[in-house]
């Protein structure tokens, strides 16, 4: 998993003094940011400006957390009068997200950082992502939207039917599973509000599983390891 950025020193101090009250999401994005201007530092750290919709940037101050395609990245830097707030993004995220994607003119979803007390509108989204997926198929109907997006292998046994999965910043609900894939059905509100209605097929998305499920399996997978003898187990199934 991924935290996404790396901190100047004032931005990680200022983080720190918030992070016992603005370290988790909900994946209910607020709005889509656009790409103002992405500052090259090398091959391997950028600085993002992005543009937010007026009134989305209330107390936004350097140090605290945003989701940006539902990757965690810290404030850098405020524009309040201009709606811009600037994120350092390193090389590692760059390769591990779809942020490395992004130019100038693209939008992307955003989220802060949910307050205590706040409602969870979604589940609970941590903004480090696992890996990238990408859209394989699309299916449109007159009222909603069918993707099938396939992840590398190994993380499918993570993603069960009708749990909860982080696409982009986006908390949905899963429906179908196969080997290497899975099916997202989209309603109208979501592709209005969020950067998946217009994805395409091929295009990358960035995925965060569920941590419960993860923690389940990863048990489950350890306990069986060390009490049992899986490869008699797998030859014995396959009689």
């Amino acid at each position: 998993a991924l935290r996404a950025a790396g901190r100047r020193p004032a931005a990680a101090a200022a983080h720190r003094r918030r992070s016992v009250t603005r370290m988790v999401f909900t994946g209910i994005v607020q709005g889509q940011a656009t790409v103002k201007k992405i500052l090259e530092n090398g091959s391997e750290f950028r600085t993002l400006h992005l543009g937010f919709p007026a009134g989305s940037l209330e107390g936004a101050q350097v140090g605290a957390s945003v989701a940006i395609n539902g990757t965690c990245l810290t404030i850098v830097s405020v524009d309040a009068a201009a709606g811009v707030l600037a994120f350092d993004v390193i090389g590692e995220t760059l390769d591990k997200t779809n942020l490395g994607d992004l130019q100038e003119g693209h939008v992307a979803n955003f989220e802060r950082a949910a307050r205590i007390g706040d409602e969870i509108g979604g589940h609970t989204v941590s903004g480090h992502i696992h890996t990238k997926g990408f859209i394989r198929e699309v299916e449109r109907t007159e009222q909603n939207v069918r993707y099938q997006v396939e992840v590398p292998p190994g993380w499918t046994k993570y993603v069960l039917p009708k749990g909860f999965i982080a696409v982009d910043g986006i908390s949905l609900t899963v429906g179908e599973v196969a080997s290497n894939t899975f099916n997202l059905y989209l309603i109208p509100e979501t592709l209005r509000v969020t950067t998946l209605g217009a994805k395409e097929k091929g295009s990358s998305v960035n995925i965060e599983i569920d941590s419960q499920t993860q923690t389940i399996v990863d048990t489950i997978e350890c306990y069986m390891r060390e009490n049992f003898d899986l490869e008699k187990l797998a030859k014995t199934a396959a009689k």
